[in-house]
């Protein structure tokens, strides 16, 4: 690792950032060029010490997450990312697998915080989500390993399913499969959809019967009912933003005005994830 080249290199990327590129308001009194310090850790989800102390240089060797985590603070290119894990002392990460987000995606993300939107990988996996997003869907940055997969949590998790009517489930378990075999399909063994897939087989007898029948993904965003624990039922609107280099969809929730849906999807985004009653 070579720490004082990647302080530099943080502290340049940082000064390239005007606040308009990630949501910020400028302000009136803004001294700083480019992003403050401060600024980039918020975006980061780490704190500005960290932060600051990676930056001095005397921080400690960041983790692969922690500089995946911040080359999505920072926007950076596929090319300025394999750069920055170079200097972390680490080799260049392979397609897909530090969750390394579009610069374009995220621009268009930061454009939609008070949306329910959410950007998630080809496998299910949520990678950012909005504030509305996790009063909506639930905080998907809990979960590690094959459970980051939505996909995978469908057959091994029965929770996962509550927010779906239940008469709805089936065709949802259905599209989820579709879309899995997809992936698998295209990425092939030994591929991570290859590990899900694997594991789904031996877990869940629902899933082997579904994938023995060789579902093809068709429109897998369309209008979606969700039976929220806190607002109740919403139908709601879906619109997926699709890059395919990256294989990350920016998919957005929403409702038409003037409807039940909608005047509960502006409660939740009032209440955010905070209970309103308290548990018997």
């Amino acid at each position: 690792m070579d720490r004082a080249r990647l302080a530099e290199y943080l502290r340049t990327r940082r000064e390239a950032l005007q606040p308009e590129d990630v949501g910020l308001p400028r302000g009136q009194r803004r001294r700083t060029r480019g992003l403050r310090r401060e600024e980039v850790a918020v975006l980061s989800d780490m704190s500005i010490d960290y932060y600051s102390r990676l930056e001095q240089p005397r921080g400690p060797h960041p983790s692969e997450q922690m500089l995946g985590a911040l080359a999505r603070g920072l926007r950076l290119s596929l090319e300025e990312r394999d750069h920055l894990f170079q200097l972390g002392g680490y080799a260049t990460p392979r397609s897909g697998s530090s969750g390394h987000l579009n610069p374009g995606m995220l621009r268009i993300f930061d454009g939609l915080r008070d949306s329910a939107a959410q950007v998630v990988s080809h496998l299910g996996e949520t990678m950012l989500q909005t504030r509305l997003a996790v009063a909506l869907l639930g905080d998907a940055s809990v979960h590690t390993g094959l459970a980051r997969s939505m996909h995978y949590r469908w057959f091994t998790d029965p929770a996962t399913r509550l927010i779906y009517p239940e008469e709805d489930r089936a065709e949802q378990g259905r599209l989820i499969v579709a879309d899995l075999h997809a992936s698998y399909t295209r990425d092939g063994k030994g591929s991570r959809a290859s590990s899900i897939v694997d594991s789904l087989l031996d877990a869940s007898p629902e899933f082997a019967g579904l994938w023995e029948g060789h579902p093809v993904a068709g429109t897998y965003c369309g209008p979606i009912r969700l039976q929220h624990p806190q607002v109740g039922l919403l139908e709601l609107d879906c619109q997926r933003l699709v890059d395919p280099d990256q294989s990350q969809q920016l998919v957005v929730y929403t409702a038409s005005p003037g409807t039940a849906s909608y005047e509960r999807l502006e409660l939740l985004s009032v209440i955010g994830g905070q209970r309103i009653y308290e548990s018997a």
